[in-house]
């Protein structure tokens, strides 16, 4: 039983996380119009992959606590690392979960723009619960061991630059593109 949870645990994180890096990339895309065609495919996927990415986190999260019960009591082999650093991952694989959970509840919440925080307070928790998340499968995700140099990092480090070229066109640093041919 513990090494079919292993598996469907393994496999559901295998999805979330792209899943999750696909619905921040399309949050960044969405609301500016200077990504071209890039922003309005966003517009049209964004909300679906991100309740999609949700689930699968979702999921990933209640078997990732059979999983580690399993492992806790016995039932299933220790990690090849230390019990220390598979709970301080797990740990932060929670923190990344609430972060998730706060930023779906800021956006499910219909009077949350008469309150102090807005989209982009909100949005923030989300980029936060995907920056834990990340940590998370780079400390604990052995399926992802020999990935983090050559993909993890170079696509993380993709993230941010589109972050930092919408930051820079919305006030104005860099030029928006011309819609003029």
């Amino acid at each position: 039983m513990s090494a079919i949870i292993w598996y469907l645990d393994r496999g559901a994180a295998l999805v979330a996380y792209p899943a999750l890096y696909l619905a921040v990339l399309t949050g960044i895309l969405y609301n500016t119009a200077s990504f071209g065609v890039l922003h309005e495919a966003a517009q049209r996927v964004h909300i679906e992959v991100s309740v999609f990415a949700m689930i699968v986190t979702l999921l990933h999260a209640g078997l990732g606590v059979l999983d580690t019960w399993f492992v806790i009591t016995g039932q299933a082999p220790a990690p090849a690392y230390s019990m220390t650093y598979f709970l301080g991952g797990i740990a932060v694989g929670v923190g990344a979960l609430l972060m998730l959970v706060v930023a779906v509840l800021g956006f499910t919440d219909a009077n949350r723009f008469q309150r102090p925080w807005g989209p982009r307070v909100v949005h923030s928790f989300a980029y936060a619960g995907f920056a834990f998340g990340t940590i998370h499968a780079a400390a604990i995700g052995t399926d992802l061991l020999g990935l983090v140099r050559p993909v993890l990092g170079p696509s993380v480090a993709f993230l941010v630059y589109v972050l930092l070229l919408r930051v820079f066109v919305l006030r104005g640093i860099a030029p928006a593109a011309s819609t003029s041919q």
